[in-house]
């Protein structure tokens, strides 16, 4: 084994860990086809969520990582279910009363509720892809509808029809009494009325690839092909379904989908097929701590994390701990983008063993832009707070004194963070804004912390201001110096938390922080 395989063999972060099951998964050998499949899946029934990217992201990352451990091609393909019936209307979409009429509708033959694409379905698929495209993800996007009409499922659905019963056995046993009364694995398309039927099934034709059933509101037996489109899989056989007709080697999906992992898994093998590697991951949550949802519109978008903070922050906080639930809401935002510079900063001193376990690794495919300037999220934010100013150009003054001969120009990735951060000070810091009194002992403090700061050089250390604010709230016997910060922010700056003192007074310089203590004492 080389040296550089040996690290990859060893590196201890997810993506590695994953991509070393799937190449234990294919015994280390190139699969029948040809290569490595990894598959996500989407249910373009609301729009594209966060989570939704997150998942790409992800597995994009294992297979970078695969790549890294191997020299087996791989693909990846994004599944859209747009062939799927609309079961209920998103809150965060118009036109209800349009699409109330086409409900239980495959999602691509419902009219496009924005007026900007054929169908539903593809306005979200549209919406999905835009974003992936976006940020350069190399996948195959794959339509339901396509796969189904064009008959590229044929054989696969005539397995499911020869394994018919044993597939009945796996499924039954997981549904209620009212369910199994009608479930079947087909779904077939009403040639009446378009709506996806979810019947029992009459009899079974597999020498003419048809089912019969009863149509529900006239009673009357209807023959169907289950091949071309007439017909689709309820999911949970179309996963399993999938896998087999694909040969899918590694997929993930949410914690909510263990039971169907198991169901669709039994399916696969039922089929014939070796199931893939499965990854289980935790749900994104919103302010309140529910699930964030497709049809709710809850949590954060992707374009509302954009509006606030570049995307590689976004890819890092995808990156973190998988396995553990995250609040997923706007208050998140500053310490992702803080912790990602952070991370970024020491990436070039790390020895290659920590490389390979660092987000930054697998963010930027081992190959990261250099750290531009040192400055966070949170010092702009507050040096946006503490100017109350939604201009670049007061920020850019502030770090062109810091930072001789930065620009704009020379500094992209800064001014884009200037620019996100005077957003979010404008939408979450200044309606919040409250600022209070000192206290008698806060008041002292204050003072002497105005002389202390005048007695250094213009050009101090943000190291040296630091110690100085520390001393200054040791002599005045705050119980813990977390109090005398906490009130700094709060007399200072009208919030409840704020940057390192040093840093910021640094950059914001000396006689500007002496003049404000003397405006807010």
């Amino acid at each position: 084994m080389s040296q550089s395989n040996d690290l990859y063999m060893n590196a201890k972060s997810w993506p590695f860990e994953e991509a070393r099951r799937i190449l234990t998964k294919i015994n280390h050998k190139t699969p029948e086809k040809g290569y490595v499949l990894l598959e996500t899946g989407y249910g373009p029934s609301g729009l594209p969520h966060i989570g939704t990217f997150g998942e790409v992201a992800r597995t994009s990352m294992v297979r970078y990582a695969f790549q890294q451990l191997s020299d087996i091609p791989t693909r990846l393909y994004t599944f859209s279910d747009d062939m799927d019936g609309l079961r209920k209307i998103p809150d965060n979409v118009p036109n209800h009363d349009m699409l109330r009429q086409h409900l239980g509708k495959p999602l691509t033959t419902i009219p496009d509720p924005y007026e900007k694409f054929e169908s539903f379905g593809h306005h979200n698929n549209a919406m999905l892809r835009r974003f992936l495209d976006s940020f350069g993800f190399d996948y195959e996007f794959q339509s339901s509808t396509d796969w189904y009409k064009s008959g590229r499922f044929d054989e696969s659905l005539r397995l499911v029809l020869q394994h018919y019963e044993e597939i009945m056995a796996v499924m039954l046993p997981s549904l209620r009494d009212e369910r199994r009364a009608t479930y079947s694995p087909f779904l077939p398309i009403c040639p009446r009325t378009g709506v996806v039927l979810q019947v029992p099934m009459v009899e079974l034709k597999p020498g003419s690839d048809s089912i019969v059933y009863k149509d529900p509101e006239t009673n009357q037996l209807v023959e169907t092909l289950i091949t071309g489109g007439h017909c689709k899989l309820q999911w949970k056989v179309d996963w399993g379904m999938r896998w087999c007709d694909f040969n899918v080697d590694y997929e993930m999906s949410g914690k909510d989908l263990i039971d169907s992992v198991k169901l669709s898994t039994q399916i696969c093998r039922v089929m014939g097929a070796k199931p893939p590697e499965t990854f289980i991951y935790e749900h994104f949550l919103d302010e309140i701590g529910q699930k964030i949802s497709k049809s709710k519109g809850n949590g954060l978008t992707i374009d509302e994390w954009l509006m606030y903070a570049p995307q590689e922050s976004l890819a890092y906080y995808m990156f973190q701990a998988p396995k553990r639930a995250k609040r997923l809401y706007f208050d998140v935002i500053p310490k992702a983008v803080d912790e990602y510079l952070s991370l970024l900063g020491k990436y070039p001193e790390q020895t290659p063993e920590m490389q390979v376990d660092s987000p930054i690794y697998h963010i930027h495919k081992n190959n990261p832009p250099a750290s531009e300037s040192g400055l966070g999220f949170n010092i702009l934010l507050n040096l946006a707070s503490v100017c109350n100013t939604e201009d670049p150009a007061v920020l850019w003054g502030f770090v062109q004194k810091y930072i001789p001969n930065a620009s704009p120009e020379s500094m992209p990735f800064l001014d884009d963070l200037i620019k996100h951060a005077l957003a979010y000070y404008r939408d979450f810091v200044k309606p919040t804004k409250e600022y209070r009194k000192p206290t008698e002992q806060e008041r002292a403090a204050l003072d002497e912390l105005y002389e202390a700061l005048g007695k250094l050089e213009a050009s101090a250390a943000a190291d040296v201001i630091q110690t100085e604010v520390f001393e200054v709230g040791k002599k005045h016997n705050f119980t813990e110096l977390r109090a005398w910060f906490g009130a700094l922010y709060e007399i200072l700056f009208g919030q409840k938390e704020g940057p390192r003192m040093g840093s910021f007074i640094a950059l914001y310089g000396i006689e500007n922080m002496r003049a404000l203590i003397i405006q807010q004492r």
